[in-house]
């Protein structure tokens, strides 16, 4: 393990800035508006504002103050990739290690928020917490070949907290991070003993699989917020999906517009910024850091759309979607319900996915839940995993580290 320190190239900033200099822009229809994408004006200023008013060096600056580190993780049949993360360690000997995990769009970055509320002590519990960027993301390097898909994504992490001495963990995470802590619990059960999910992939309980559930799905008419809920989910299946498509069938055609243009890059990446989150009030620096993030990534911005069509066509040992999406029973599981997340369902499909040990509703948040509304998820896990919690102690005593 050594520590870690960002430091971007000068003749990168160089490149980026040559590029803003010469961007061109389409046109835009009358009256256009976030149905289309990304709105002109804005883009054109965030453009503007990266070129000569973003400060990169200022945020580096910022993120180089997160306890960072990195390591050596292989997994079988790839080679050994340098894996870069955040390892925040509580003193508290209440301390369980949580394991967090990013999707696409996000990075490791939208742990931030949380990790000084986690160190601390609340309720009986505190956390030591690891926040990888994946394999393909952030300041981790990518695999050079085909084949890298949600059980490698899963086993690089699993083998992280081994590497740190965590045999034994909870997690937490939503978009990918729904899916590589779902196949952690699969996987390595004796290991990973519980996951908070903020994102909620599930279908209807069946009487065949879920006779209970599907008994209560029947006799228990759709709330008020289950119906908004389909609103969101149908919206974001008809309106939402074209990104998943192209990523999932041919990553790399669309890889070298993100690859070669920061425009196309800032322009993929904020459409899902605006319409994934709960009116969330992003600044212009938030996003730009966001982006840039992606943009100077050790992989590439191409690399970080590979898991889309790993996931799909080069699934191993039973580790897909679908199968994530159903019962794995070893692993007590904790659920984060936000009203604008990208699928929202009731909350009896949710218990098909495993054995519920926690439940929470929220009024707001969105997709990025842990940026978004990261008092709640501290909330969800102080509850959960602390005194009174169905997960209190589920690790056992920790030592000090």
């Amino acid at each position: 393990m050594s520590s870690y320190t960002i430091n971007v190239p000068d003749e990168k900033i160089v490149e980026l800035h040559n590029k803003l200099d010469v961007a061109t822009f389409p046109d835009e229809l009358s009256g256009a508006a976030w149905d289309y994408g990304a709105p002109l004006a804005d883009v054109k200023r965030l453009t503007a504002y990266w070129r000569d008013g973003f400060n990169w060096r200022a945020q580096e600056a910022k993120l180089n103050q997160l306890p960072q580190y990195h390591r050596g993780i292989k997994v079988d049949n790839f080679e050994e990739l340098d894996i870069h993360y955040i390892h925040q360690p509580s003193t508290s000997p209440d301390a369980i290690p949580l394991l967090f995990c990013h999707g696409w769009p996000g990075s490791y970055i939208e742990v931030a928020k949380m990790l000084p509320a986690l160190q601390q002590s609340a309720n009986g519990v505190s956390f030591h917490v690891i926040a990888p960027s994946l394999p393909n993301f952030g300041w981790s390097e990518g695999p050079k070949r085909t084949g890298f898909a949600l059980r490698e994504y899963a086993e690089t992490c699993h083998r992280l907290m081994l590497a740190l001495g965590y045999k034994q963990y909870v997690t937490q995470g939503g978009d990918w991070g729904f899916y590589i802590t779902r196949a952690l619990g699969l996987l390595h059960p004796e290991a990973c003993l519980a996951s908070h999910i903020n994102m909620i992939r599930a279908s209807a309980p069946s009487f065949t699989s879920n006779p209970l559930l599907a008994l209560q799905h029947a006799l228990q008419p759709y709330s008020a917020r289950d119906k908004a809920g389909f609103e969101r989910t149908n919206w974001f299946a008809q309106e939402g999906t074209g990104y998943r498509l192209l990523q999932s069938t041919k990553p790399q055609t669309i890889g070298y517009a993100l690859h070669d243009s920061p425009v196309a890059l800032l322009a993929w990446l904020y459409e899902k910024f605006h319409d994934w989150t709960d009116d969330y009030p992003w600044t212009d620096d938030e996003i730009l850091t966001w982006v840039s993030i992606y943009y100077f990534s050790t992989a590439g911005p191409a690399a970080s759309l590979r898991i889309y069509y790993e996931a799909v066509h080069n699934a191993s040992s039973g580790v897909t979607r679908d199968r994530l999406s159903e019962w794995i029973g070893k692993v007590k599981l904790g659920l984060c319900h936000a009203p604008r997340e990208l699928t929202v369902v009731p909350h009896t499909w949710g218990r098909t996915l495993g054995p519920v040990a926690f439940e929470s509703q929220k009024a707001r948040g969105g997709h990025f839940a842990a940026h978004e509304i990261p008092g709640e998820i501290v909330s969800d896990l102080r509850t959960m995993f602390g005194k009174g919690g169905a997960c209190y102690q589920i690790t056992g005593k920790q030592a000090k580290l």
